[in-house]
């Protein structure tokens, strides 16, 4: 019978949760939905000196905001609770001691002194990377070096120790990468990695290992930065008899900075002018040290996701535009990319511009009339309705439209300079005969009225509609460009357009002389 597919992210709660780490607990997301299986978040906090308070809160309210649901988590629960390493402490120890006991494991006794000593002879030897491995922990203080007796009197006397993996000094370590294929590394190059630290609790390596076979994880898909760990990984299962149960490991490509030049780090987002977090983030050790996040810069979070599954992944077709739904049934491991992807920004924009494009125009209604009212502006949300089906095309993020429509609320006090400087007699002309019969209008006049009466003062004085619409449009928006004119007057109505077409016609004749 074919395993059920179980899958885990498991972020450190060291700060916020950079969109690499998104983009990680997004494909294990996708992985277990599109098998019918599990989707578990594990915090793997047994790094205690770097833990940051509130950072797990943040972790999982970001992926929350994704619509990134766990199955079992530390707050759903679930049959493999506790979900916290640092909550499961009693349970990893038994472990190292048992690969002590059958010999791929020692205690080692060596102060911190002796361990830069040892460092710092291998670097006047011109080691290339000084480490504790197969050579070096036999000039060491470790019970591969003590004599039986010495090794017990000193655990019996209390003498701090570490468990180190007893690394093979001469054996291949082979990995069958779901996205990398054959990985195959020499023991030689790996050192004997600290499995339990002195404080009784494990390293990364053992906890994490333990902790995914005891939740039979049986796919680790993480970021590309864990594969030189997966070899160690690998021995451990072999030397704690669980080879039959090793999940698969798939590592994905790194996020890469736009211009390709390194992997996009927590420090480029405000360095490259866009964010490298889901939400606002602020270290509550340093309160100065803040990070923008994409919920708070306007990205709507389906936008966002749609946009990060295509880093590094494709669905080997034209479609750019997912749904959650429609991700899960296309996505597959054998789709990702081994090579890193560059982070485009304009791209998550274009995303974002979409879906903003696709919103209903009285859902984005109820944002304007909230922004309005903060300028204690009264607007009826029909009215608001028809502003952002004008507005909505030009728009990236909900605050554009505000910030486009603004003019609609208030006259303009500047002009644009270079449409301004093409301000001519014959506008004005245009201009004032248009005023004078706009002004006889109904004041609820229609953008079709607006153009009939515009098309009747052009042909009475033998002018192009075009030459006439650029003024028109200046003298009404104080812009160059924009949506449809003849919409906006319809907006405006008859009284304030007449108003602000005699305002610019009083700045423009000053400037003509």
């Amino acid at each position: 019978m074919e395993k059920t597919v179980r899958v885990r992210f498991a972020p450190s709660p060291t700060g916020a949760l950079h969109i690499g780490g998104v983009r990680t607990a997004l494909f294990n997301y996708l992985f277990a939905k599109k098998h019918k299986g599990q989707f578990l978040i594990r915090i793997e906090d047994t790094d205690q000196t770097r833990f940051v308070p509130g950072a797990e809160a943040y972790i999982i309210k970001a992926l929350e905001w994704c619509g990134i649901v766990a199955d079992e988590s530390p707050l759903v629960g679930g049959p493999c609770a506790p979900y916290r390493q640092s909550e499961r402490k009693p349970m990893y120890a038994q472990y190292a001691y048992r690969m002590v006991e059958e010999g791929t494991a020692y205690y080692a006794f060596d102060t911190e002194q002796e361990l830069d000593e040892m460092r710092e002879k291998l670097k006047a030897a011109r080691v290339a990377s000084p480490q504790y491995n197969a050579i070096t922990r036999m000039q060491m203080k470790n019970s591969l070096t003590l004599p039986e007796e010495e090794v017990k009197a000193r655990l019996a006397s209390g003498d701090p120790y570490v468990i180190r993996i007893k690394m093979p000094r001469k054996e291949e370590v082979r990995l069958n990468d779901l996205v990398r294929g054959w990985v195959v590394v020499h023991t030689s190059t790996l050192d004997d990695k600290v499995l339990l630290k002195s404080d009784g609790m494990p390293t990364y390596h053992l906890a994490n290992v333990v902790d995914d076979y005891l939740m039979k994880i049986t796919h680790v898909i993480r970021g590309e930065e864990w594969l030189p760990s997966a070899p160690l990984h690998v021995l451990l299962y072999k030397y704690l008899g669980w080879e039959a149960q090793m999940p698969q490991f798939a590592h994905l490509p790194l996020l890469l900075r736009p211009d390709g030049n390194g992997k996009l780090s927590k420090r480029d987002g405000d360095r490259l002018g866009f964010p490298v977090f889901p939400m606002d983030w602020q270290d509550p050790f340093n309160p100065e040290d803040k990070a923008s996040g994409y919920r708070e810069a306007g990205y709507f979070p389906d936008a966002f996701i749609n946009f990060l599954a295509l880093l590094g992944w494709n669905p080997g077709t034209t479609q750019e535009i997912f749904t959650m739904e429609e991700l899960t049934q296309a996505f597959s491991i054998e789709r990702i990319n081994k090579a890193g992807i560059k982070f485009d920004i304009d791209k998550a924009k274009w995303y974002n511009q979409h879906y903003l494009r696709q919103k209903p125009d009285n859902e984005l209604a109820i944002y304007l009339t909230n922004e309005l009212e903060k300028q204690q502006i009264n607007c009826s949300l029909e009215k608001a309705a028809k502003i952002v089906s004008l507005m909505k095309e030009r728009a990236i993020f909900l605050a554009d439209i505000w910030s486009e429509a603004q003019y609609l609320f208030f006259a303009p006090s500047s002009y644009d300079e270079k449409a301004a400087s093409k301000w001519s007699n014959e506008a004005s002309i245009v201009l004032e005969d248009y005023a004078q019969q706009l002004i006889r209008a109904t004041d609820s006049i229609s953008s079709e009225q607006a153009k009939q009466i515009l098309h009747d003062c052009t042909e009475k004085l033998q002018m192009k509609i075009g030459k006439a619409m650029p003024a028109l449009r200046l003298a009404l928006t104080g812009h160059a460009a924009g949506p449809d004119l003849m919409e906006i007057i319809s907006l405006l109505g008859a009284k304030e357009a007449t108003s602000r077409i005699k305002t610019a016609l009083a700045n423009f004749e000053k400037m003509l002389g």
